[in-house]
């Protein structure tokens, strides 16, 4: 099978290299990104998914990227990147932290993954814009939030076994779902990113989480990150 590389048209070019450098112009990027959500049915079947996380080391951060054959789960690589912080820490503006070092982790993988998923929000966020649906915009990657914890929203306790789910809403809104992936294990907040559906973004998570709570993209990108920093940034 033939191996695609990523490509980034101009527009998104001009959006990526400007990285904005304080609050005022990074609400002005995270306004126009949220109004480029599009939360439609994915276009393609998935063959390859990518996990996505970063870990901080002082002023620098690691960003790994695990790229898995789907829905096998069949590792194939990890790359990552390191680089300095230039953003302040902001709640609700993360995504400007570590969005240069995924941006540029994202682009090394041998092959453009269908689907990236991240330990974090898509559109269950604040500003209606987390870390999923701002890469996922820049990149024209359909994209998955899955988070440990939630940051809006209202929800009920979904069922304790594995699969069970209750919606998480916001402003009467459906934003995402409280998702059980293991039995009798605390739920993770599921919401789509970007070029894709709730019911499918659920659907991809709980295929890809198999012994553990997370999805094994993001775990393995997880481990990957913290032991990185660990051993090249302990200095």
């Amino acid at each position: 099978m033939a191996m695609s590389r990523l490509k980034s048209p101009a527009k998104e070019e001009t959006l990526i290299g400007r990285w904005p450098g304080d609050i005022r112009e990074a609400m002005a990027v995270q306004e126009t990104l949220r109004k480029r959500v599009r939360l439609i049915h994915l276009q393609k079947t998935p063959e390859y998914v990518a996990g996505v996380d970063a870990a901080f080391g002082g002023d620098r951060v690691v960003c790994v990227s695990s790229l898995f054959r789907f829905p096998a789960l069949e590792h194939i690589e990890d790359v990552y990147t390191i680089t300095d912080v230039k953003f302040p820490y902001i709640p609700g503006f993360l995504s400007f932290r570590e969005g240069p070092a995924i941006i540029m982790t994202i682009r090394k993988l041998s092959i453009r993954p269908d689907v990236l998923l991240f330990d974090g929000q898509g559109i269950a966020h604040p500003y209606g814009l987390g870390i999923a649906s701002h890469i996922g915009v820049l990149l024209n990657i359909p994209s998955i939030g899955c988070a440990k914890s939630r940051l809006i929203g209202d929800h009920t306790e979904p069922d304790r076994r594995k699969g069970m789910f209750s919606y998480l809403t916001y402003r009467g809104k459906r934003i995402g779902a409280v998702l059980r992936t293991r039995d009798g294990v605390k739920p993770v907040f599921v919401s789509p990113g970007h070029l894709i559906e709730l019911e499918e973004a659920i659907d991809i998570v709980l295929r890809c989480t198999d012994r553990y709570r997370l999805p094994e993209p993001v775990r393995r990108a997880d481990i990957v990150s913290k032991r990185l920093r660990n051993e090249l940034l302990s200095s």
